[in-house]
């Protein structure tokens, strides 16, 4: 019997084009409370009514993205399509005139950089040694973005790419690409799945349904991203994360097929609490566990690739584990520590600018004979 192998990756590629300069890690000490500040804008600006308190909260937080004195700062900007939320006089007096959301069209933005030419060289050149049949994307601005990427860079290697528009307003989503062997034949969003505490994912917990060759059941991809410790408070950011990995593990538990991958950016280690409902609650398996996984040396896939920076999985179902062969951790693309030294990394890698992404790929191996 000749050995027929399936690749099933997940790469957080951190945008392909553009990328939100609030983002970028050589800014992340201003970066942060940007952040902040624009998701709780977001929260004011659709108050249906503004009392003189949630005025008084825009005008913070408009202050804290450089917004009060002009439409468009550094990390942000402000769209008044119709009508008006402010009125700046000569004088420097600020004040909110929109009694409400009804009042006016706009909203807040995060403003946008190009992405690195040679970095975007270097992510499809990890693509591309990665091999993968199905692969995960992290961080895809959009399907659009995510198809001009393989069309210029991936030499035609992937036919199937979908990305669903999800709930981060930064351009963050998640999809998938597969070759021609494994052709995607559905989809399913989670976008609005609620629970009592409101909607639960901060992007998206897609479902892509790929054929298998020569099984009459579907492989099943469930891409997550979830909730980032990069800012808000920790208790918090934990709740969510959690809540997350709970309505995650309850979306696997209702697949039908026993083909299942949970994959993606958990932005958490494996021992940590808020994934303990998706890696101690159900049977998943994550292929780093797997006898024939080589890590290189380091857990990790994030950074510096410490074990605390395990924050990228593939979790396989029980059948799957089963005709797992190993799998790999793939950071030639990631620069190495503060020198990039501490890995081999690409010799189009120079700075750390050119890296390809601060997340390294993961992958597993499944002999299809053994399904």
């Amino acid at each position: 019997m000749v050995a027929w192998t399936m690749r099933i990756a997940s790469y957080n590629v951190e945008n392909l084009f553009n990328r939100a300069k609030a983002l970028d890690q050589r800014t992340w000490a201003a970066g942060r409370p940007v952040l902040e500040a624009f998701a709780r804008a977001g929260e004011l600006l659709e108050e249906p009514i503004y009392t003189d308190e949630v005025k008084h909260d825009i005008l913070r937080e408009l202050g804290r993205l450089g917004l009060r004195n002009g439409d468009l700062a550094k990390f942000a900007r402000l769209r008044q399509n119709r009508g008006r939320l402010l009125r700046r006089s000569r004088d420097g007096r600020v004040e909110v005139v929109a009694g409400g959301r009804a009042d006016w069209i706009g909203w807040v933005e995060l403003t946008t950089d190009r992405c690195d030419e040679t970095a975007l060289l270097n992510t499809a050149r990890v693509i591309l040694d990665l091999r993968a049949d199905v692969l995960g994307v992290v961080e895809a601005e959009s399907r659009h973005a995510l198809k001009r990427f393989t069309e210029g860079g991936l030499r035609g290697r992937y036919h199937h790419i979908m990305v669903m528009d999800g709930n981060d307003e930064r351009g963050i989503d998640v999809g998938v690409m597969s070759t021609p062997g494994f052709p995607l034949t559905g989809q399913r969003t989670h976008v609005d799945d609620a629970d009592e505490r409101g909607r639960v994912f901060s992007r998206d917990c897609p479902e892509y349904h790929f054929e298998l060759p020569g099984r009459q059941e579907r492989l099943v991809v469930l891409v997550n991203h979830l909730k980032s410790k990069g800012y808000g408070g920790k208790v918090a950011s934990d709740a969510i994360r959690r809540r997350q990995a709970a309505r995650v593990a309850e979306i696997y538990r209702a697949q039908r097929s026993p083909f299942v991958v949970v994959l993606g950016d958990l932005n958490d280690t494996p021992e940590s609490e808020p994934l303990a409902p998706l890696l101690r609650g159900t049977d998943l398996r994550d292929v780093s566990r797997h006898p024939g996984f080589d890590d290189g040396g380091r857990p990790g896939t994030y950074g510096y690739c410490t074990a605390r920076n395990k924050l990228d999985y593939v979790l396989l179902s029980p059948a799957l584990f089963a005709a797992a062969s190993g799998g790999g951790i793939e950071r030639r693309g990631v620069w190495g520590g503060r020198n990039g030294v501490l890995w081999p990394v690409y010799e189009t890698m120079t700075r750390a600018v050119h890296a390809g992404s601060d997340h390294a790929a993961i992958y597993a191996d499944i002999d299809l004979n053994k399904l």
